[in-house]
């Protein structure tokens, strides 16, 4: 029986309440349009994507318990695992139950009427070789003649049956039964015993043409013998390596072997930590990271960071943008990622500019802006701190890198794990966390620094207040469970309002305690350099500083009032002197642009020239009687004058007459215009390409909806007598689509119709799969336009080259 039938008829038979459990966990399953009968949902809840998106959540014992039951193939028995994995009684036993509850929660794994374990068809394709075995005996043997079939009942000593499925189902029978495996074997050559006993362990087979002659007919000692009776299966056409069924492999492992089976996280060593202090260090860690964010994005926001020709902001920009804020590299790399992914900062050309949301973050709170980049920082599919790659080659920031889900699940790895230790006790040593959080997302990408797994990510969380002393912090609890408004809350407990007013001494220095507003920082930004960022940041006025801020067009008095207004005190009268001398001598000598400079012996030629009237365009100004300046470049500016009537010459560099020689060009090769892919409006969509905007459905409401109808619905068909479509849209989505169910058309077509994003399995015509996240989809028949999340760009896809559809929810 197929497991999309098993599980349809398991769906049918629960009560609302565990059906709304399922539902629960696998959220993308209820993406709009909500399925309608519990054959759609099992169909959904079967997709490949969707069992990969159910996967990344789960702990290392799901993963386990997961490839046994795949290694078993369907449907297994509940003995049969619990003896694989060593839970076959006891406190292993009940652990065992409690993961295939979870498993079974996910839809991963379900029991049928008889009490035989199935699970999702998509699982198969995890795991090449669960356990280090091959494929069960009856798919190895699809190919093999009802008269090979006869040969190896009769070599075990069994009498063949009459027909070829008979016959293999003799075969099978026969290897099921680990005691008459290992008693046929036990009386095999040495040669094919001692074989048969590697390749169980393990130990791969060598290809034929490796071992040609070895044994006469190009197989190794003994592996006629036990291709013979089917304790190894040779491909029909001899390729590659002779293949054993896991049955065998199985049954010569014996049951002393056990697969691995951890359903208890592995020990860290803790010490002692009060909530106070806690909360302080937290605060103190969050306060220093929220002034040096508003310090780094005002740097960026006075000069916009040039981008690298490849993409992204390379290490001089870093660099520089670093000593500019008082920031070391790894705050500057996730202060521009966490802003980019909050829309704060956004590719312009070749600069990094802020947007329009910057503007309104910095009217912001320092809590409101923290809570900002602390949200966006929870699911970046990226760690923005890792500098370096596996090779140590410099990473740009902000590179536009496809999405890594390994980073974000390290990074939920690494909450879950901190917030299962014991209530009161932080990890003694922080990178010791990377085990728990391995065991808690066993897909998590580990970023390893100086060989310390998670080093990276823990790094971060401690930047940000999130880890503190081994420990989650009250920031890091409601940033794990995703309650924002109490996320806000405590953002605002632990972080100080902004502070207005700076301590301006007379060593010329300005000392802001707390994080400063951000008129503040860029008020002394402007006419200050500043020396140290943190919990107090020091700038120091200098004559280089206040000529920067003359010469951004500030005057004396505006600059001595500012100052003024945000001083704790008066204004010290060195800082007044430093002013007033600087502003004495600013502007004493100019300079004028110029592009290039006319010039003769006769002042009253060089007059009317300047008087002129259609040379006015040229942007001529008299210097002296003898010299005019031009705006305008030399060639215009001697094709203008020409076009007057009067006739100059041109010079070199050096003074000397330019010698000008007529020369042919050659026209350049047309280039087609490229074709309009502007992106979508409403801006950057967040977190991995978007989140479905329809309002939430309600898990149990739903559970009772599907409960009522009837377990499933025939495909429509658009032909006379079936049942029709339910929109145009589906119909002609279904007409050119042929590779999708109709669940799936439904829900390609539903994203069409209110555009909103959606994630296909695509193949190009290469043959290379990709999977994709789509917006903004307009409907061309047979083609495809939308707003692809995986280029950043807008892109054409044939509809007939789309193999899946799965709904958009955030994670």
């Amino acid at each position: 029986m197929k497991s999309g039938s098993t599980l349809t008829t398991w769906l049918s038979g629960l009560d609302g309440s565990r059906l709304a459990r399922v539902l629960g966990a696998r959220r993308d399953a209820m993406a709009p349009p909500e399925p309608r009968t519990v054959g759609e949902l099992a169909d959904r809840l079967q997709r490949p994507g969707s069992v990969a998106l159910s996967l990344r959540r789960l702990a290392l014992p799901h993963f386990q318990v997961a490839e046994a039951l795949v290694a078993l193939g369907a449907p297994a028995s509940r003995a049969a695992l619990g003896e694989l994995l060593g839970a076959a009684d006891g406190e292993a036993a009940r652990d065992l139950d409690a993961v295939l509850e979870a498993l079974a929660d996910h839809a991963l794994a379900w029991p049928d009427g008889a009490g035989d374990l199935h699970v999702a068809g998509s699982l198969h394709q995890v795991w090449d070789a669960p356990l280090g075995l091959d494929a069960p005996l009856e798919e190895l043997l699809a190919d093999t003649t009802s008269e090979e079939l006869r040969g190896m009942l009769a070599a075990l000593g069994v009498r063949p049956p009459g027909v070829k499925q008979q016959r293999l189902a003799a075969l099978v029978d026969h290897h099921s039964d680990p005691e008459q495996v290992v008693s046929v074997i036990a009386g095999a050559p040495e040669a094919a015993r001692e074989l048969l006993e590697r390749r169980a362990a393990g130990t791969p087979g060598q290809p034929r043409s490796a071992v040609f002659g070895t044994a006469g007919d190009g197989l190794e000692p003994g592996e006629r013998w036990a291709l013979e009776r089917g304790f190894l299966v040779q491909d029909r056409y001899y390729y590659g390596p002779s293949r054993m069924p896991a049955e065998v492999a199985l049954a010569l492992r014996g049951p002393g072997r056990h697969a691995p089976f951890d359903p208890v996280p592995p020990s860290t060593r803790c010490a002692p930590v009060t909530s106070r202090e806690v909360d302080h260090e937290a605060s103190a860690a969050a306060t220093a990271f929220a002034s040096r964010a508003v310090s780094v994005l005002s740097v960026c926001s006075a000069t916009a960071p040039v981008r690298l020709k490849s993409g992204g902001i390379g290490a001089r920009e870093l660099a520089r943008i670093g000593r500019a804020a008082q920031a070391d590299d790894a705050v500057v790399r996730l202060v521009l990622e966490t802003a980019h992914a909050a829309g704060l900062m956004s590719p312009d050309g070749e600069r990094v500019m802020p947007t329009e949301a910057y503007d309104a973050w910095t009217q912001q709170e320092p809590p409101e802006q923290f809570a900002v980049l602390l949200r966006a920082w929870r699911d970046l599919p990226l760690t923005p701190a890792q500098a370096r790659d596996e090779d140590g080659k410099a990473l740009p920031a902000l590179a536009g890198a496809p999405p890594c889900n390994g980073c974000v699940q390290a990074r939920h790895g690494l909450l879950a794990a901190a917030e299962r230790l014991p209530a009161g006790q932080g990890a003694t040593v922080a990178s010791e966390l990377g085990s728990l959080v391995t065991w808690h997302r066993p897909l998590a990408h580990p970023s390893p620094t100086d060989g310390t797994p998670f080093a990276t990510v823990i790094r971060e969380a401690e930047l940000l207040g999130v880890l503190v002393r081994g420990a989650l912090s009250a920031l890091g609890v409601h940033l794990w469970t995703g309650d924002t408004e109490s996320l806000d809350f405590e953002c605002r407990r632990l972080l100080p309002p902004a502070t207005t007013t700076a301590r301006i001494g007379a060593d010329l220095t300005a000392v802001v305690t707390g994080t400063p507003s951000a008129r503040l920082a860029s008020l002394l930004d402007s006419v200050a350099d500043r020396e140290t960022s943190g919990t107090a940041s020091v700038w120091r006025f200098s004559a280089g500083s206040i000529r920067r801020a003359l010469d951004a067009g500030l005057v004396r008095d505006d600059i001595t009032a500012d100052l003024a207004a945000v001083a704790a005190g008066p204004l010290p009268q060195p800082l007044s002197y430093l002013i007033a001398d600087v502003a004495r001598g600013h502007g004493r000598v100019r300079v004028s642009p110029a592009a290039c400079v006319v010039h003769g012996a006769e002042p009253a030629l060089l007059a009317e020239l300047a008087a002129h009237r259609r040379l006015a365009k040229l942007g001529l100004r008299q210097l002296a009687p003898t010299v005019l300046v031009s705006r305008s470049p030399l060639d215009a500016t001697l094709a203008a004058l020409r076009a007057e009537g009067y006739a100059p010459v041109a010079e070199t560099a050096e003074g000397t007459v330019r010698i000008e020689r007529a020369w042919s060009p050659q026209a350049a090769a047309p280039v087609p215009a490229p074709r309009g892919t502007g992106t979508p409006s409403g801006g950057r969509i967040a977190a991995a390409g978007g989140v479905n905007t329809s309002a939430p459905v309600d898990p149990g409401a739903l559970a009772l909806q599907l409960l009522k109808a009837p377990p499933t619905l025939p495909d429509p068909a658009p032909l006379a007598g079936g049942r029709p479509f339910a929109t145009d849209t589906e119909e002609i989505v279904s007409g050119w689509a042929k590779h999708l169910p109709y669940s799936d058309v439904r829900q390609l077509a539903h994203a069409i119709d209110t555009g909103g994003p959606i994630t296909v399995e695509y193949v190009a015509a290469s043959g290379n799969r990709t999977v994709r996240t789509l917006s903004h989809l307009d409907l061309d028949p047979p083609y495809l336009e939308a707003w692809c999340h995986l280029r950043d760009d807008g892109r054409v896809f044939t509809l007939s080259r789309v193999h899946g559809v799965m709904g958009l929810v955030p994670e």
